[in-house]
């Protein structure tokens, strides 16, 4: 399997990740069970998967990176200001379920803020999201530690989001290179990253985590037992440090075996979709498109991100990089100024890019309203019993 197969198994196993996971975001361990008894097929609308943000991050990623590494001297900068560019578009389509701090660092970036200085101080799972992908994608750790430190701190700026999204990153490039062969264990990953992380607070808690995924595996818990033992009994939140140990858990546990992991991470309960995106991202990267479900790929359907748009992006768009143009500083002036720019900006974007604007954001905005209806159907479906 190549490189090729391994990023495409990676986008794909990323989204019918998110898409499985969905319906069950925020409820309990207790509660989406009872709701959803059933975790073997797509639940979101009629038998059929929509993507949330998750598979958004993972697949504008992709198109950001540019073709190698050694062969641009501003390979992280270049990169950096694509993926911030896809970032803005995709905020004026008004996303369902954008995080905080991601909502920050997009309204910083419309605002004029460098992507240098756009992250806000959260340690949410956001760059979880992305990191994937970086994985799947980079050929050596110099270019992996590179690459995540970008996409991190155009959002977050907490030095866990980084270092749990290198940790992301890191397993699914362990399961790339690794493909081949048997089942990597946590062990690898843990002497890895090791070398990776700096000595301080937030990195020796991460150390602390991983060990205890590596005494997991040897214990032969199961997925929601690990969880459990973590403390997250009501669900796996948001915050990075809850998501990633469970994610790289399911995926030592279970990492050639997809149809099992995805429905294991599920039932943990909380941010179902997140966790079950990232552990389907790094286990389809390690069995590629053939070890995803058949009827779980059917039976997922959405825009843009359809799965004939995702083979496309790994075998053409991903080579077709243009480096997005830097944004003028509209922040360093005064807000009087700044709002009679953003307003000169709009207009002139509008009378340049009419065919851009439309298709980028008019089409975007039908999508999520659309998926709103859908989720405002499951928030209405949760107020009734069994509880």
């Amino acid at each position: 399997m190549t490189n090729e197969d391994a990023v495409l198994g990676c986008l794909l196993g990323q989204a019918v990740g998110d898409a499985m996971g969905l319906p069950m975001e925020g409820l309990s361990r207790r509660r989406g069970p009872r709701l959803y008894p059933r975790h073997d097929r797509m639940q979101f609308f009629f038998g059929y998967g929509m993507g949330s943000d998750d598979t958004d991050h993972a697949c504008m990623t992709a198109l950001a990176l540019p073709p190698r590494y050694d062969e641009r001297p501003d390979y992280a900068n270049a990169f950096r200001r694509d993926l911030a560019w896809r970032l803005r578009w995709w905020f004026l389509g008004v996303p369902v379920g954008i995080g905080k701090a991601t909502l920050k660092a997009c309204v910083k970036l419309w605002l004029g803020f460098p992507s240098t200085k756009s992250g806000v101080f959260s340690a949410g799972n956001g760059p979880a999201m992305r990191a994937t992908v970086l994985g799947a994608w980079a050929e050596n750790d110099e270019e992996l530690k590179v690459l995540v430190r970008a996409s991190t701190r155009i959002t977050h700026t907490d030095p866990k989001a980084e270092y749990g999204a290198l940790a992301v990153a890191l397993a699914a490039n362990v399961a790339a290179t690794t493909r081949d062969g048997p089942a990597p264990s946590a062990e690898v990953l843990t002497a890895r990253l090791d070398e990776l992380l700096p000595h301080d607070t937030a990195a020796d808690e991460l150390r602390g985590l991983l060990r205890q995924v590596v005494e997991g595996i040897a214990e032969g818990l199961t997925v929601e037992a690990f969880a459990e033992k973590l403390g997250l009994t009501r669900g796996v939140s948001g915050y990075i440090y809850h998501t990633v140990p469970v994610a790289l858990f399911a995926f030592f546990r279970h990492a050639d075996d997809y149809r099992t992991a995805i429905p294991a991470v599920i039932r943990c309960g909380g941010d179902t979709d997140t966790v079950a995106a990232i552990t389907g991202g790094l286990i389809g990267t390690r069995v590629g498109k053939p070890g995803i479900p058949a009827e779980w790929l059917a039976s997922y359907r959405d825009w843009p991100w359809s799965v004939g748009r995702i083979e496309r992006i790994v075998k053409k768009e991903m080579l077709d990089f243009t480096p997005g143009p830097q944004m003028f500083p509209f922040y360093k002036f005064w807000l009087p100024f700044q709002i009679v720019l953003l307003l000169l900006m709009c207009v002139a974007m509008l009378l340049a890019y009419p065919v851009l604007v439309l298709l980028r954001v008019t089409t975007r905005l039908l999508r999520n309203f659309l998926f709103f209806l859908v989720v405002l159907g499951h928030i209405v479906r949760r107020m009734l019993p069994p509880y």
